[in-house]
């Protein structure tokens, strides 16, 4: 089993920026493709972006260009940077393995 630990989530101002990170609690896996999710208070859990072992990523719609999912396979750190944060970005954002293991979560709240 996988065990995920996302970090840097926290309270923005709208049009902010935040950088997440998600690695393994300890060296213990492969690597695999990575995926950023997130949660909405009241709504499902959606898919943000994945990136695959050679980095070729993908975004949701919504992303717009605002985020960019990037990775370190030596480290096995999935990384999430977030700029021009909006209101409707407030959410627990997940990170998720290729085998379908997540993390704890990290919040992230932009108000106003």
């Amino acid at each position: 089993q996988v065990h995920l630990v996302e970090s840097g989530g926290g309270l923005v101002q709208p049009g902010g920026s935040l950088t997440l990170s998600c690695e393994p609690s300890s060296s213990c896996c492969s690597i695999t493709p990575m995926a950023w999710n997130r949660e909405a208070p009241g709504k499902e859990r959606e898919w943000v972006a994945t990136i695959t072992l050679s980095g070729t990523t993908q975004y949701a719609g919504f992303v717009k260009g605002r985020l960019t999912i990037s990775r370190d396979n030596a480290q096995k750190r999935t990384n999430l940077q977030m700029n021009s944060l909006e209101a409707e970005d407030t959410a627990v954002y997940y990170c998720k393995t290729g085998l379908g293991e997540w993390g704890q979560g990290t919040q992230v709240t932009v108000s106003s």
